[in-house]
Order: structure tokens, then sequence, then C-alpha cells
């Protein structure tokens, strides 16, 4: 082979000979590019980019938790725009921005943390709530004098400092040296929230998570329609575990996990590891801090130390809600649908048809180009969640009346009837029946819930039943910030809002004995549906 190669070469002109050699070198170069390339990456991405130039700048497209279940999407969405560009930490610390604040929820931009303390930076201190109206020690809660008192933040909890102070802090020890300020980038919801509260589907679900997007939603949504909303990066569970933050049936984590998949989540362990690693150096002034990009603090004692929370509805969310919904000059709720997208992220994920998704979208349509009685709803679903094996339940000759009247009434009406015990149920098949629920009913309990899960439309109701004279808002105020109608009963009584009671907790709330009239509670089913029930 090589003496037939030289005889080639032989008998090659001179420029032919050029060309091969030519394309030879060429080929030599070009392979010792593509390996260097492979050994320095950095010769295709350059790794000291400055903070400012990195890949926070580049469009990413809005999350699907951003859709709006109430408008066609678009064919194109325009991407979400970037989170506010990385300071560049190790020569600046950054004022801490107030960007929306109701009593127990606030959102920062800009906040720090450092051993265990979170660090207001500011230059102008009264531009910021009182302190007490943002955190607390997070502590159990607790009626007492005492345990009100041990839940009252002190300078441990949250500081306001001057960008002076925070120099001293965290600055560099010389002129060239850095800052000793770390960012944790993205969107950080932080739940202050004492474990005791954590473990309950309601508690965690239809109070804390509802409140969070409701504020979240109401502070970037504004009145805009179509202004985009930052995805959540992490949530952060400071004084509660793994398991702390679960609750016994998996509702939270199956919740949690389908709403917002991409979420990240932070416990106990996990943030005291970041108190330890930014402990003040021994004999110095010199510590660590973390840097919080966007941050929303959520603090059911501070909370309830507002007065829509603590005089009103006892429910943290209402703080929230209320705090947004007034901005946007409303009614005290926000606009119909902004829960929309994280139900139907829920559902999606339990598997329910997106034909069923589309019932209350459906019936508001249909009702504006002239509806029959049933409200636009194509189909009327009533859906009894039983007690009667678990604590605080219905009489039992008053439970079978309630079911015949039921089933009397939707028989006659050509309805569906759903006579349910929810803890039977896989979760699926709980979130199936919710997502076609028309009209709820159950005694006041966590089986109640699930109406965050039920379709919008005009007629949507939840009735619930209390022992006499008993009554909470939970479901209540849920109920009605969901634009739905919610009755109370008791017996052959009720009452709706405005007109409820305030918080009660008589002998036998608790108990086995709650009596109610089953006739009567058809009737008011069919009065809503009929229109007689406004």
């Amino acid at each position: 082979m090589h003496r037939s190669l030289r005889s080639r070469f032989r008998n090659l002109s001179p420029r032919d000979a050029i060309l091969i050699l030519l394309g030879a070198a060429s080929m030599h170069i070009y392979s010792s590019f593509s390996y260097h390339l492979q050994d320095s990456p950095s010769i295709i991405f350059n790794t000291h980019l400055s903070s400012q130039d990195s890949l926070h700048n580049i469009p990413r497209p809005a999350p699907s938790v951003l859709l709006d279940a109430f408008h066609p999407p678009q064919p194109r969405k325009p991407p979400s725009p970037p989170s506010p560009s990385v300071p560049n930490l190790g020569h600046e610390i950054p004022q801490t921005e107030l960007v929306s604040h109701a009593p127990g929820w606030t959102i920062f931009r800009n906040l720090y943390m450092a051993d265990g303390t979170l660090f207001i930076v500011t230059s102008n201190p009264d531009s910021f709530p009182s302190v007490d109206f943002m955190t607390s020690t997070g502590l159990p809660a607790d009626s007492t004098p005492e345990s009100i008192a041990e839940r009252m933040p002190t300078s441990r909890d949250m500081s306001v400092i001057t960008p002076e102070e925070a120099h001293w802090r965290w600055g560099g020890q010389s002129e060239r040296g850095h800052n000793n300020v770390f960012p944790v980038e993205g969107s950080t919801l932080l739940f202050n929230d004492p474990g005791q509260f954590l473990n309950h589907y309601y508690h965690f679900c239809a109070e804390l998570l509802f409140g969070a997007w409701a504020f979240w939603h109401g502070t970037f949504r504004g009145a805009s329609s179509t202004a985009p909303i930052p995805p959540f990066t992490r949530a952060i569970f400071p004084h509660a575990t793994a398991e702390e933050w679960r609750d016994g049936p998996g509702m939270n984590f199956f919740f949690l996990r389908s709403a917002w998949p991409s979420l990240t989540v932070e416990t106990e362990p996990d943030w005291l590891d970041r108190v330890s690693t930014t402990a003040p150096h021994p004999g110095g002034h010199h510590g660590r801090a973390w840097w919080f990009d966007t941050l929303l603090l959520a603090d059911r004692s501070a909370a309830f130390r507002g007065p829509e929370c603590g005089e009103r509805t006892q429910r943290t969310a209402a703080s929230a809600v209320k705090a947004v919904a007034s901005r946007e000059g409303g009614t005290g709720f926000l606009e119909r649908g902004w829960w929309e997208p994280v139900r139907l992220n829920v559902l999606r994920f339990a598997g329910v048809s997106e034909d069923m998704l589309e019932i209350g979208k459906r019936a508001f349509k249909r009702t504006s180009n002239g509806s029959p009685k049933t409200g636009g709803v194509e189909e009327v679903v009533v859906t009894y969640v039983s007690r009667q094996a678990v604590k605080r339940h219905l009489v039992a000759e008053d439970h079978e009346g309630l079911v015949d009247a039921l089933t009397e009434m939707c028989d006659r009406r050509g309805w569906e009837l759903n006579i349910v015990a929810m803890e039977r149920l896989s979760k699926e098949e709980q979130l199936a029946i919710a997502a076609r629920t028309t009209f709820l009913v159950g005694v006041h309990g966590n089986g109640l819930t699930h109406l965050i899960m039920m379709p919008i439309t005009p007629i949507s109701m939840v009735i619930e039943l209390f022992t006499p004279e008993g009554f909470a808002h939970d479901y209540e105020w849920t109920t009605r910030s969901l634009g739905m109608k919610h009755i109370a009963i008791w017996n052959d009584t009720s009452r709706s809002h405005p007109e409820v009671t305030n918080p009660n907790y008589p002998e036998g709330f608790q108990g086995e004995q709650i009596p109610v009239h089953g006739p009567y509670v058809a009737e008011l089913i069919e009065d809503r549906a009929d229109g007689f029930l406004p």
C-alpha cells in the first residue's frame, strides 16, 4: 500500500500536491481544536461571566401553573421575564425592598439570613411594617397568654439594619476583599409555621398554600390579566421536619408536588445547615449571610395579629386575599379563576379527564348565552361526605334520613349522587369526585377541604352541617373566596354570609350526635339549582 501511495504522489502536478498538503494541515488544526474543546468547556461557555450576564438573563417559558383556565391558551405564549439579575454580591450589599405586605404575609427582595436571623438592610426603616406583623418565633401556638408572649418576635428572629452595619457584619476584610454574602436565587416560600399546623390537609393546602398562591398571584398579576407570574423555586419549613409537614392520608405531599412540580423543599435540618454555616466567626464580626432573591414570608402568628384574620375570620389566608383584592378595588376577593391554575395542575396529575376540567368554563359560557335553570351546569352532581365511621358525625337516624332525601331528589331530577367515606378512597378517586361536584354536603371536617377542587359554576355550593350553636369559618371563608356559596345548617335552620355567626365551639361540637333534617338540605339544593336561592 505504501508503495502504491508513493507512486501516486510521483504522478501529481505541483499544484495538486500543494492542495493536498493544505487540506491535511486544515484537518490537523480542526482535530486539535476539537480535542481542546472537549477538555476546556470555557472555550464554549465563558465560565467567568459577570453575574449580570448569567443564565438568569435567558428568558424562560411560563410554567403550566400560569395558564388561565377561563381563557383559551394562545398559540405561542410570550416567555416569562427573567427574574431580577443577581447583583454583584461580592462588592455590594443591595438594600431590601418591600414588594407586598399584609399581616402574616410579606414579599421581599434582597432579604438576608445569618445565624438564623432574617435581616432587612435599609436606610429607611420606616418604610417597613412593624416586625411583629411580619414574623414570630415560630414556636407552637396555644391560646394562653404565656404562649402568645412566647411567639412575639425579637431581634433574634428579625432585625432591621443599616447598609453600613450590613457591611460591618458581612463585608470584606480589606478594600479588595469580597463580601461574605452568598446567593439563594429564584423565588422562595419561607413558611414560618410550627409543625402542629402543617400535618393537616385543610391547614396546609386550603390555608397555607391557598394563601401563598393568593398573595403571590395578587401581587404579581395585579389588575393585569396577562402579567406573568414568577414561578416558585423552593419552599422552606424551618420549624418542621420532612414528616411533620406531611399528613396521614398523604394529601399534602400529593398536592404540593402536583401543583408545583419543579418546587424543591427544605425542612428544619436543611434550615439548620444554613444557620450553622452563617454563624459568626469566633472572636470576629466577619460572618456569612445568605441573600434571598425574592422571598414570601408567611407567619401564622403574625397573621392573627391583623384584624382580617384575628378578629373576623381566624383564617390566615384571609389576610392575604383581603390585601391583594383590596388593591384591585374588588369586593374582598380576587377575580374569578385565580385558583384555577393550581387546581387544574393537581387534577391533571390525578388523571382527571380534560372534559371534566372544563365544567366550570362551559357553565359560565352557557350562562352568558342564556342558561337553563341549573346555572349552565349540564350534569348536576351532589356529593355527601359521610363521617359516620370517624369522629364528629351525625345522629345515625339523621344520617339515614339525609341519604334518603338526597337519593329521592337525585332520582327524581336525574342528578348524580355520591355518598362517600373519603378515607376509603384513593387520592385519585377523591379528587375525581370533587372535580365534578356541584353541591358538596358534609359535617364540619377535613373531608370538606376537597371544596378547593370543585368546579366553580354559577350554582356551586358547599353545605356544612354543625352541631346546634356551633360554627367555624374554615370552610365558609374558603368557599366564598373561590366565588362559591356556602350555607351553614343547624338541623332545619341555616345561614349564609353575611348573616353567619361568630365562631363557637359548644359542648358536642366534636361529638357523634349532630342532628340534621334531610328534606331541608335537599330543598336548599333544589332551590339553588333552580335559581330561587341566590
